[in-house]
């Protein structure tokens, strides 16, 4: 049955493997930071405030980055824009191995890799796959974007052993490295047959200011955008900051948390799968809304944790992970299906900076709300609640015969220049 579907689409599964990959290695340098931090704090005196500001504006710069990435994107192709992506993280990675002060820290990691983070991101590599398939697209979407988590897996681990015996500067050395070796599988393999699909679809407005609006009037991209911005404070703010954190203050020893972490991250890699193979057999929106309102109800489990019992944690971590970045092939197929290949790039560009900026509000009011009653409940009552208004809104998108046609796009004349 593999052979089969790849040999549906060969050219299409390469990429999805070339995104994958690619993915894997950016999305692990991003969380780097935590396991440097230690070495950090040692080796330089820095607090662990300023190496928390530092991960803090790096996803400001993602978030300002997305939406510029995704409308060149539209313009340029993936093959470029990634190609870019990677020699910005290689660059700012390379020189972090080499840094003395805090603000060159925050000019090499938070600003330079911080562009390549937010240009190879789970929303460019979904728009990428998105081009180059028809049927199967949402099977593509959810394998390539488990490239997210494939590279915590595979690379931290190397990482924490290069900087228990080399040191965490070698440590950001390998990780360029890791990003440099990609280019030219990228540039050769990618292409540019995207491109020449976008060519083929209905004409759609060029201005950038015209996009913008056609976007903002759109219904279903309105919906998408306040989901996903939910989406974000969640899993990227809350969870990802707080949830080790949460664990250590209800008596649970660390190593725990930290396992338990390393089970949410393997689940990912299934639900996103799960999730993909499903958005091509049912109705998108209930699929969708089950993928938020499932993940809100998880947040019960850890309300259960203060008691001292670790089973909750694993349990949370199993059905949380199995919905956290399930979410991704739903959305993607939605947007290539009810908005079009055409401006693809630009309409997930604005998505992943709404996501970025909900997770940076939910890392922030976790803090906040913790400080304030010295518990956690409130962000766990507050997940819940957003969960469940996000799955109300999926329900809200209409899927309809003529959502299902992947190529076809807005049919919105062109602006007069």
């Amino acid at each position: 049955m593999l052979i089969r579907i790849y040999r549906e689409n060969p050219r299409g599964w390469v990429v999805v493997t070339v995104c994958f990959f690619a993915l894997s290695v950016v999305s692990a340098t991003r969380s780097s930071l935590s396991v440097v931090m230690p070495s950090l704090q040692a080796d330089l005196g820095w607090s662990r405030s300023f190496i928390s500001s530092v991960a803090a504006w790096g996803l400001v710069t993602m978030a300002i980055t997305a939406p510029f990435s995704g409308n060149l994107l539209d313009k340029w192709g993936p093959r470029t824009i990634f190609v870019a992506g990677l020699i910005a993280t290689f660059l700012g990675l390379t020189a972090t191995a080499f840094i003395q002060a805090p603000w060159q820290f925050l000019l090499t990691f938070s600003l330079l890799a911080g562009i390549g983070f937010g240009t190879v991101a789970k929303s460019m590599v979904a728009a990428t796959v998105a081009f180059h398939f028809t049927e199967r697209r949402g099977l593509a979407m959810g394998l390539s974007a488990a490239g997210s988590t494939a590279g915590h897996l595979a690379l931290l681990p190397a990482l924490a052993f290069i900087l228990t015996t080399l040191g965490w500067r070698y440590g950001y050395v390998f990780l360029g490295l890791s990003c440099l070796v990609l280019i030219p599988f990228v540039w050769l393999l990618i292409g540019d047959a995207a491109r020449r699909r976008r060519a083929q679809e209905p004409a759609t407005p060029e201005g950038l200011g015209t996009r913008l609006g056609y976007l903002f009037r759109n219904p279903t991209f309105l919906l998408l955008l306040c989901s996903y911005t939910i989406c974000g404070f969640t899993t990227a703010g809350v969870v990802e900051t707080h949830l080790v954190a949460y664990v250590v203050t209800c008596g649970i020893p660390v190593v725990v948390g930290a396992t338990a972490y390393g089970v949410l991250a393997a689940f990912n890699m299934g639900g996103m799968a799960l999730a993909g193979y499903l958005t091509d057999k049912m109705n998108r929106p209930l699929l969708l809304g089950i993928v938020y309102i499932a993940r809100g109800l998880s947040f019960i489990l850890l309300m259960l944790l203060p008691s001292g019992d670790a089973l909750p944690v694993f349990l949370f971590a199993m059905m949380f992970g199995l919905f956290d970045y399930a979410s991704i092939p739903v959305t993607t197929s939605l947007v290539a299906s009810h908005i079009g290949l055409r401006i693809m790039g630009l309409a997930l560009g604005i998505l992943g900076m709404f996501h970025a900026g909900g997770a940076a509000v939910g890392a922030f009011l976790g803090g906040f709300l913790y400080d304030l009653f010295q518990a956690y409940d409130w962000v766990w009552i507050g997940c819940i609640g957003l969960s469940l208004s996000a799955g109300i809104m999926a329900w809200a998108i209409r899927e309809s015969p003529e959502a299902g046609d992947a190529v076809r796009g807005p049919a919105v004349a062109p602006a007069a220049s």
